[in-house]
């Protein structure tokens, strides 16, 4: 322990030489007495314009209509694509690459375009845990296990601050401050819907507490029920832009026959037992069956699944938190806070498929015997898919089992209890010690999904069935075969579970060191223990690998981190009149991590006070996120992914078509029939911190001639340039990345794990986690914030918020620049080039109202329309025309009681649908970034304090 002491007292004292020559500076919002804002440690009555800090408070979350914190992030201009409740994850996506599963129900936060889990959330500066949805280990926060009501405001800073609050901080913070000063009861009613008439928002928050001159309490309680909205409601939604799935209704059976000639068949639309003729001819161009089959066209069979999916999942949230604070001495406090939340969320997927033979995933399914004396086999042969087998796959869409219905349940439980004082005379010294736990449990139902073990069964030797218990042969051949029975055997419940704890306790003292010729020379130090531990527990029947859906199997890891951190602020200039200023800040953390060793992180920043009214600063920083639980110790998991298979014809390409690209062992003319392929990841062990680096500059003018005036109280205005360079991200190769390099070159550094059925269909799939390539971004926020006197019209108060990002580049295997940039949507992720908020606030006596513009650039995409034609701006490109939002707000303010607010709001006022997405994995739109289709949002707010 001395010698990392040593080191750490070595690494701050070169932090503070190799800073004086750097511009660079650090950057908050908010003054008080004495404050400590995001963004930095030290506890200061100046702070202003220090950090680039972003303020929401609770006005300005009211006025947006949401009741989601996620949601309110989401509609920042800086925030990037994440997951909400408008993604309908389980079933859909199978499991992400990353290795954290797939987030059902959840809602997090992007910043700067680099991803969740490089946001960290804090709770009263304090980590939260991260998300359990009962599907993985996450490395991100679920914003839903933090109800709305006991927010008090939301700080967040965009820029890298590993070197203030260690891993995970390389885009940016999003610290949540609690309420607490809050006397008296507040009831809060609220209620709103789309147009539709569906997707209906209930919610209550019960607030009450009391302040004396030694003590304070806060309590709420609160409840949110967000109701779903069908993809089936929704033109755009209904219907699979990508062309549908060769997993149909009747059924698909591809097979050999006993004399060698190979069929491609489905069921005649209505049989429901088919008749099976041997001896047709095989299937081709203009071939015509007499008997209860036809040859498989994909264009004419293709089964809809679109409207069994859900534009909006729902959601019902129940929150309870307390906080209790209590002052011994004017000097020295004490603090408790606890909170228990529970999350009831449900995704919805169409029928599960029944895939048999090659490539079917589970052995039990891959390598079945389907005997020709079994009660339901047309063929009157036996058919087989093991090695030497006859089938090349068999693929039917049991509607009869009804939709995946997949059930989250997250229970929340956070307790944090500290000291905090003050000590010293005319140099004050302020300190804390903290002690917290969080974890996050989530437990998952699925209903509607198969056992492959018992198809198997089902589907063998009528013999062993019999003997069986519960066993009922099964009918796969024809339309609405299956029967309640059947169902009964092969359809049990899966239950999956995981769960995430977080373990910490931190100690912090800041003040003034000693005076120069410009100040004092103040600091923060601390020290901080963090221990993570999570699992993820899948269905026995899973981990026996007898789920016929995506398989998984069990996770479990665990580890600790001993970090301490200095922080400085040196005053190098200051003119007399206190009209000029110069303050250098420096900071430096190092983390002993149990999983990979130590880690140092430096940040220097420069803010000069030029005058009065302007402000210039700038901030360079290192950063580093640790590898997470999931990422580490993930085991093999799949997702689905909407994959362009050069080797193979493309779906609906003309008779006759070759592939873009011939690739070996794949047969001339082989079509690729389905366009989402099963993709295997996993976590891995080896993997090291993603490192980052950070600059960020801007100005802060506050024009004099602007300030109380006779048309200005006071005129704002912020720019900022920023740029992140990310080395080593954690990822897996990008799939389509992947494929078409192994398809150009045949090098085995891309081509293993990738094999194929003698169809040419890809049969696996293998692409796991590595530190790859890097991640580069730029861009500039210029925001304008005026607040006009008041007069007989009312106070205006005006905000313009703008981020424009003129770069982003990810760099991925090869040397290769991964397809993102701005301007382009790819896989569920769009980076606008200019992202606009503007918004007017009015107030007059009683009344008030907001009028909000949200705008949003155009980009494109490629082109994976069934029909280009249709949805695209020409056969190989779409264009997303830009976008612009109206939201509405109407308040009136009533003296009952303490108080009775009433108010109502539209958000998409003029009902603007969200341009079409062909390359998105659902729903024919970008559920991150837009509203949902047919969107104009409705809602009522009653707010009594007594």
């Amino acid at each position: 322990m001395q010698a990392r002491r040593h080191k750490l007292a070595s690494a701050i004292q070169l932090a503070v030489l190799c800073a004086l020559p750097v511009l660079a500076v650090a950057q908050e919002a908010t003054t008080l007495d004495t404050v400590t804002v995001t963004g930095s440690r030290i506890k200061r009555a100046e702070m202003e314009g220090r950090v680039p800090v972003q303020t929401l408070s609770r006005e300005d979350i009211e006025r947006t209509g949401l009741t989601s914190i996620g949601e309110v992030l989401q509609e920042l201009t800086g925030s990037g694509s994440a997951l909400n409740t408008k993604f309908n994850s389980s079933g859909n996506f199978g499991f992400s690459p990353n290795g954290d599963g797939v987030g059902a129900g959840s809602a997090q936060v992007d910043l700067r375009n680099l991803g969740p889990k490089r946001v960290l959330v804090l709770v009263d500066g304090m980590r939260w845990v991260n998300e359990s949805s009962a599907s993985g280990v996450s490395a991100a926060v679920d914003l839903n296990t933090i109800p709305l009501a006991l927010v008090e405001r939301i700080e967040v800073l965009e820029d890298g601050a590993s070197s203030l609050y260690g891993s995970d901080a390389i885009a940016g913070v999003v610290n949540i401050i609690t309420r607490r000063d809050f006397e008296g009861g507040q009831v809060t009613l609220n209620y709103g819907q789309y147009d539709e008439g569906d997707g209906e928002i209930t919610g209550a928050d019960v607030a009450w507490g009391f302040k004396t001159d030694r003590s304070s309490l806060f309590l709420s309680l609160s409840y949110t029920d967000q109701q779903e909205v069908s993809s089936a409601d929704r033109p755009i939604s209904a219907i699979p832009i990508q062309g549908g799935s060769s997993r149909i209704l009747g059924g698909r059976y591809a097979f050999t026959d006993p004399s060698t000639v190979f069929y491609d068949l489905s069921v005649k639309p209505g049989q429901t037992n088919p008749v099976y003729t041997p001896g047709q001819p095989a299937c081709g161009p203009g071939v015509t069956r007499t008997d209860g089959f036809q040859c498989f066209d994909f264009g004419r069979d293709a089964f809809n699944y679109a409207p069994y999916n859900l534009l909006i999942t729902p959601s019902e949230r129940t929150g309870v938190f307390g906080q209790y604070r209590f002052a011994f001495t004017e000097q020295l406090s004490f603090y408790a806070k606890a909170l228990y939340n529970r999350r009831e969320s449900t995704n919805q997927a169409a029928p599960e498929p029944i895939d048999l033979g090659p490539g079917a995933g589970p052995t039990y399914t891959a390598n079945l015997v389907i005997p020709a004396n079994h009660p339901f086999n047309p063929f009157g042969f036996t058919l087989s898919g093991g090695p030497g087998g006859n089938i090349t796959t068999i693929r039917r869409r049991p509607i009869e089992g009804g939709p995946r219905i997949f059930e989250q349940q997250v229970d929340t439980q956070y307790f944090a209890a500290g000291l905090e004082g003050s000590f010293g005379g005319e140099r004050q010294f302020f300190w804390d010690v903290n002690a917290a736990y969080g974890k996050n449990e989530a437990d998952q139902t699925n209903h509607g999904s198969y056992n492959a073990r018992n198809i198997a069964i089902a589907l063998g030797d009528p013999a062993v069935c019999a003997a069986t218990a519960g066993c009922t042969p099964l009918d796969i051949f024809g339309f609405d075969t299956i029967t309640p029975a059947m169902l009964a055997y092969i359809s049990p419940l899966f239950r999956d579970r995981s769960e995430q704890e977080l373990t910490q306790v931190t100690a912090n003292i800041s003040g003034g060191l000693f005076p120069m010729w410009a100040g004092d020379v103040e600091f923060a130090a601390g020290y901080e223990y963090r221990k993570y531990e999570g699992s993820y527990n899948p269905d026995p029947q899973t981990i026996a690998g007898e789920y016929n859906g995506v398989p998984s199997g069990a996770t479990s890891g665990d580890y600790d981190v001993n970090e301490a951190y200095v922080e400085l602020n040196v005053p190098l200039y200051a003119q007399k009149d206190g009209a000029g200023k110069i303050d250098l800040s420096l900071a430096g953390r190092y983390s002993d991590y149990s999983t990979f060793g130590g880690e140092f992180t430096p940040k220097y920043g420069l803010r000069w006070q030029v005058a009065e009214d302007l402000l210039l600063r700038a901030t360079y920083a290192e950063g580093f996120r640790a590898p997470s639980i999931g990422e580490l110790y993930g085991s093999q998991s799949r997702f689905d992914a909407q994959l362009v298979d050069p080797c193979l014809v493309p779906p609906g390409a003309p008779a006759g078509s070759v592939a873009p690209i011939a690739c070996p062992g794949v047969p001339v003319g082989a079509r690729q029939n389905d366009p989402q392929i099963p993709v295997l990841t996993g976590g891995n062990p080896e993997l090291q911190p993603e490192t980052a680096r950070s600059f960020s500059a801007g100005l802060v003018f506050s024009p004099s001639f602007a300030e109380a005036v006779s048309w200005s109280d006071k005129l704002d205005f912020e720019v900022t340039y920023y740029r992140h360079n990310l080395e080593g991200p954690i990822q897996a190769i990008d799939a389509q990345t992947q494929l078409d390099l192994c398809a150009t070159t045949q090098d085995p550094q891309y081509c293993t794990g990738i094999t194929r059925l003698a169809s040419g269909e890809i049969d696996t799939f293998a692409n796991f986690l590595v530190n790859l390539g890097s991640i580069k971004t730029s861009g500039w926020d210029a925001d304008v914030f005026w607040t006009l006197p008041e007069s007989n019209l009312g106070r205006f108060k005006f905000s313009w918020q703008n981020t424009f990002v003129t770069q982003y580049e990810a760099i991925g295997a090869g040397g290769v620049v991964q397809p993102q940039s701005p301007g382009i949507v790819v896989n569920d992720s769009a980076i606008p080039e200019w992202t606009s908020t503007a918004s007017l606030d009015w107030k007059l006596g009683n009344w008030n109202a907001a009028w909000s513009i949200r705008h949003l650039s155009e980009m494109e995409e490629a082109c994976v329309a069934a029909d280009p034609s249709e949805f695209c701006s020409s056969p190989t490109r779409n264009v997303l025309e830009e976008i612009t939002y109206h939201d509405i707000q109407l308040g009136y303010d009533f003296d009952w009681l303490k108080g009775l607010q009433l108010t109502g709001g539209v958000n998409n006022l003029f009902d603007k649908d969200p341009p079409v997405c062909t390359s998105c994995s659902l729903n024919g739109y970008e559920a991150s970034t837009y509203d949902i289709p047919g969107g104009r949002f409705f809602y009522v707010r009653a707010n009594l304090r007594f």
